[in-house]
């Protein structure tokens, strides 16, 4: 009996598990094209034309194959608008009763296939390296959930950067060597893509649908099947692995992606297999030819924290994006879509954001992350940016990053600690203060750099809860020791810069 097998179109991998468990000379592949997946929430262009084009040149390949696959475009007569319609649409046209899911990413999708009037068999995916059961297992009895621990076993698991059973060169962890300024030079430069026929017409379709949306789709130069994304690899390791390490933490209003990989967005929509990146690179030092710091960076990065917020989402299941441990409830302001702000830290961020689709980690923690939690920003408003604005940003591995790593809204199931700083961070690892109509030396008065006055007036709003995180003891006792003063002079100030942000005021 035919069977519908759901493709999704960040499972472009052509083994995904819906598609092992099927019957080419049988079964029926369905693709679909929706206006839910596109408007949910309102997708940067990019994103949207980067899957859009992925997924058309992946059912060109699949019928190459030899599948059937009924394939839907956004802008089809006879489409449904939802990835359920679909599936009754074409279930109705094949007669077929039963469908093969790979599990999506995002609890909001699960829960809409789980209520289809088919039999449906959701299988795990398993391009991961630990399985939900294998997470849950590492997580039972624990008091604190820590990456560093889970990291460890991925190692060992996967033997990458091992020397039997101990780490090579004799530590799991180099991220100390990787905190780097950023340099004066940088002598990298991403590999890019013409688009081709298909990707235009994707980017007409994507101009004319979704023009209102944040960003610009043009220029466009993602890899959108998998030899380009093999390509971009080879580019990465080759070009910019060995300082990845050393400058993974700077930040330049010059140069948007330094030594980044930018293939986040490749390896989240199924175009390259994780693992098999984090064995080239384990290629690369074993051959001398990237250093041991900027490798284990890298593969802390997807064997490490991408595998590990993936098990968090699942394991706190559907309702992690509603959490507001801190009770933070500040609308967020209208610079985050490019309107004008002073803070030329965010502005930077923003504009890049809006260009690319993309930003790296310290640009999206340390940057906006780091102003939404200071100034008391609704965590759920902050995810849902997230989730619009980056290109690779996809809720199961978004939503852990924002809402515990960034916004500390989980209450510390990731973070021990919230990731907040003065502007003193940015200046060190940025030369965007050198920009900024404000002083990042100043620490009061209408010239100071407007992270130095929300970090104490954060810390303060919170010390009930964190006056005793040994993490943070010295920072309150650093407070207690001002003079009174300038402690008036601090929390008089923040109070102002708030009132003219909520005031809807240029700051």
């Amino acid at each position: 009996m035919t069977r519908l097998v759901l493709v999704l179109g960040d499972q472009l991998t052509p083994d995904v598990a819906a598609l092992k468990a099927a019957d080419k000379a049988r079964d029926v592949v369905v693709m679909a094209e929706v206006a839910d997946e596109t408007t949910y929430v309102k997708h940067h262009p990019k994103k949207i034309a980067l899957i859009l084009t992925a997924m058309r040149k992946f059912a060109a390949a699949l019928r190459e194959d030899g599948w059937d696959v009924r394939y839907t475009r956004l802008d089809d007569r006879e489409a449904s608008g939802s990835i359920a319609g679909e599936l009754l649409r074409r279930a109705e046209e094949t007669g077929a009763a039963r469908v093969l899911i790979t599990e999506p990413g995002e609890w909001r999708l699960i829960t809409a296939l789980r209520a289809l009037p088919l039999e449906t068999e959701m299988l795990e995916d398993d391009r991961f390296v630990a399985s939900h059961a294998e997470f849950e297992a590492w997580a039972e009895g624990r008091k604190a959930l820590r990456m560093e621990y889970f990291y460890r076993e991925m190692r060992r698991k996967t033997q990458l950067l091992m020397d039997g059973d101990q780490p090579a060169e004799g530590k799991w962890n180099f991220d100390h060597d990787n905190r780097k300024p950023a340099p004066d030079e940088v002598t990298h430069t991403p590999i890019w893509f013409e688009p081709d026929e298909t990707t235009e017409e994707v980017l007409a379709l994507v101009e004319a649908r979704f023009g209102n949306h944040f960003g610009d789709v043009r220029p466009f130069g993602f890899a959108t099947d998998t030899k380009q994304a093999e390509q971009a690899l080879d580019h990465f390791i080759a070009h910019a692995l060995p300082r990845f390490g050393d400058y993974q933490d700077a930040m330049l209003s010059g140069n948007k992606f330094l030594y980044h990989s930018i293939l986040s967005p490749y390896i989240n929509i199924g175009l390259l297999d994780p693992l098999a990146v984090c064995r080239r690179a384990e290629a690369a030092y074993r051959a001398g030819a990237a250093p041991i710091n900027a490798v284990e960076g890298f593969i802390r990065q997807i064997i490490g924290w991408r595998d590990y917020v993936r098990g968090i989402y699942f394991l706190e299941g559907p309702d992690y994006t509603n959490r507001n441990t801190l009770e933070q409830d500040r609308p967020l302001p209208g610079f985050y879509w490019g309107k004008p702000t002073r803070m030329n830290c965010v502005s930077k961020t923003v504009q890049q954001t809006g260009e690319e689709a993309y930003a790296h980690h310290i640009q999206r923690l340390m940057v906006t992350g780091n102003f939404a939690l200071l100034a008391g920003i609704d965590p759920h408003a902050v995810h849902e940016w997230y989730l619009e604005v980056y290109a690779d940003a996809f809720e199961w591995v978004e939503a852990p990053n924002v809402i515990g790593m960034s916004q500390f809204a989980d209450g510390g199931i990731i973070a021990s600690k919230p990731y907040v700083s003065s502007g003193a961070y940015i200046n060190r690892m940025s030369d965007y203060c050198k920009g900024c109509s404000y002083k990042v030396s100043a620490k009061t008065g209408d010239k100071a750099c407007p992270f130095n006055l929300l970090y104490w007036d954060f810390l303060l709003r919170h010390r009930a809860r964190f006056g005793n995180n040994p993490r943070m003891a010295q920072m309150y006792r650093t407070w207690d020791k001002m003079d009174q003063d300038r402690r008036e002079a601090v929390l008089r100030d923040a109070g102002r810069w708030l009132a003219r942000l909520d005031a809807g005021e240029l700051v």
